[in-house]
């Protein structure tokens, strides 16, 4: 990318950050390639689906092949970026598996072909193969990680935002309100990264006071925030922190963000660094099966899209 151009953070939040881009990759990544097969497959309009699919092929995560043979056939293609988010897909299903208990026996089982079993993804550090939760991984800022590059950029029109409909159209509900929002996704990424007050989070991100309000009470409610004693009343004095529930999804997070470092590479460096307190050393996730410990990939899963 150019310098001083929008980092990975601002590319990752405003691709990921839309729960309309996910779901199309979620049934990308399951097979659809047709735009009757999405429109069957999801509640969506016309325009919407037709402006996401233009976003997601301008950033190379489908591409668009017109078949001259077949009148009128277009097929939209999963490109090896857009496959390469199977991890972050795979995270998704396991969080809401174990932290959405009302969610959990619509979920399929996910099973491991290389072992045979029905497994649960563990997130373990790629250089020691220890097995990590989150707070053994400290996460800066990189060379490239300011905030005013980090802000999440948007290049489509939110109108799923008033009728939740695509909140309700996967097996994600509760992902699509922590993660399918370009705010409230920007929101988990500054909370990771240690931020803790209204006002902070509201410089950083440059969001306006009254949507990220709803957010933080979004969050709370979720039960993914909750909020430390204050002297005084009032957003600004209240800190808001990550519960068991908030850090769990730091597996996602991660899967996110490495796909966003790998795709979209600053010159002058990563917009945020990792380190994995146990072996000192720059920490970059994978995902082991939980039954055989052996590395997955995204072959050897036998349905990640849910």
């Amino acid at each position: 990318m150019a310098p001083d151009s929008p980092n990975a953070i601002g590319r990752m939040l405003g691709l990921l950050g839309d729960e309309w881009n996910l779901l199309i990759i979620q049934q990308a990544l399951l097979g659809a390639s047709r735009y009757s097969q999405f429109m069957s497959r999801l509640p969506i309009s016309n325009s919407v689906l037709t402006n996401r699919l233009r976003t997601l092929v301008g950033d190379c995560l489908l591409t668009r092949k017109v078949h001259a043979s077949t009148r009128a056939r277009t097929e939209y293609r999963i490109t090896g970026r857009g496959r390469s988010l199977w991890p972050t897909m795979l995270a998704i299903w396991e969080w809401e598996r174990n932290w959405v208990t009302e969610h959990r026996e619509t979920l399929p089982a996910m099973r491991h072909l290389a072992c045979g079993s029905d497994f649960a993804p563990l997130l373990r550090c790629n250089t020691c193969h220890t097995v990590v939760t989150g707070s053994e991984v400290e996460l800066t800022l990189g060379p490239s990680g300011d905030w005013a590059r980090s802000a999440p950029a948007a290049s489509t029109r939110r109108r799923s935002e008033s009728d939740g409909s695509a909140r309700q159209a996967g097996l994600f509900p509760e992902t699509m309100s922590v993660f399918g929002n370009r705010w409230a996704a920007a929101l988990l990424v500054a909370a990771f990264l240690g931020t803790s007050r209204f006002t902070d989070f509201q410089t950083q991100l440059g969001a306006p006071p009254s949507l990220l309000a709803e957010r933080l009470q979004t969050f709370c409610a979720l039960g993914v925030f909750t909020t430390s004693p204050a002297e005084r009343s009032g957003p600004e004095r209240a800190a808001y922190l990550l519960t068991d529930k908030g850090r769990a999804f730091f597996p996602v997070l991660t899967a996110a963000l490495q796909w966003a470092q790998w795709w979209f590479q600053a010159p002058e460096g990563p917009a945020v660094v990792m380190t994995h307190h146990e072996c000192r050393a720059e920490f970059t996730g994978e995902l082991a099966c939980d039954r055989c410990t052996e590395r997955l990939t995204g072959a050897e899963v036998g349905s990640i899209a849910i």
